[in-house]
C-alpha cells in the first residue's frame, strides 16, 4: 500500500470572497503550500534548499481540479497528497480536500524538477526514492 501525505489547515479570512467562501484561486496557493510541507517533510527537502542552494524549481506543468462543495471561512480542511506517476523529471499528484467525510476540492497536478536553466532534469536518486514510496499502486 502506499503513503500519502496529509496536513491539516483552517480556512482564514485571506483565503475568502465577500461571501465568507474560499476564492476558487486560493485553492493553487494551498496546493503549493501542501507540496511545499510534504518536501519539507517526509522527502527532507525544504524549499528553500532546493531553490536557494541546489538552484532547481518545481514548476507545475498541468493542473486539472474540481471543486466539489464550497469550503467557508474557519472549516478545517484535510488535504492528503499521493503519487499517481513518478517519471524521469516529473511526478504527477493526487490532491484531495476534505471537511471531515466531505470531500470538497480535488486536483490532479504535474511537477517538474528543474535545474538552474528551468529545463526538466531527471530527480536526484535520493529524492526518487523517498518519492516512491507515495507512488499509488497500479491495478
Amino acid at each position: 500500500m502506499s503513503e500519502l501525505f496529509t496536513v491539516t489547515r483552517r480556512v482564514r479570512f485571506a483565503d475568502c470572497d465577500a461571501a465568507g467562501i474560499v476564492f476558487f484561486p486560493r485553492y493553487f496557493e494551498m496546493l503549493n503550500g501542501v507540496v511545499e510541507d510534504w518536501f519539507a517533510g517526509p522527502l527532507g527537502l525544504s524549499f528553500a534548499e532546493l531553490h536557494l542552494r541546489r538552484h532547481a524549481s518545481l514548476p507545475t506543468a498541468a493542473i486539472e481540479a474540481r471543486f466539489v462543495a464550497p469550503s467557508r471561512l474557519e472549516d478545517d480542511l484535510t488535504f492528503t497528497l499521493g503519487v499517481t506517476r513518478l517519471g524521469g523529471a516529473s511526478c504527477t499528484l493526487r490532491h484531495r480536500i476534505a471537511a471531515g467525510d466531505e470531500l470538497r476540492f480535488e486536483a490532479s497536478q504535474t511537477i517538474v524538477h528543474a535545474g538552474a536553466s528551468l529545463k526538466p532534469e531527471p530527480w536526484p536518486e535520493p529524492l526518487r526514492a523517498r518519492i516512491a514510496p507515495f507512488l499509488e499502486s497500479q491495478p
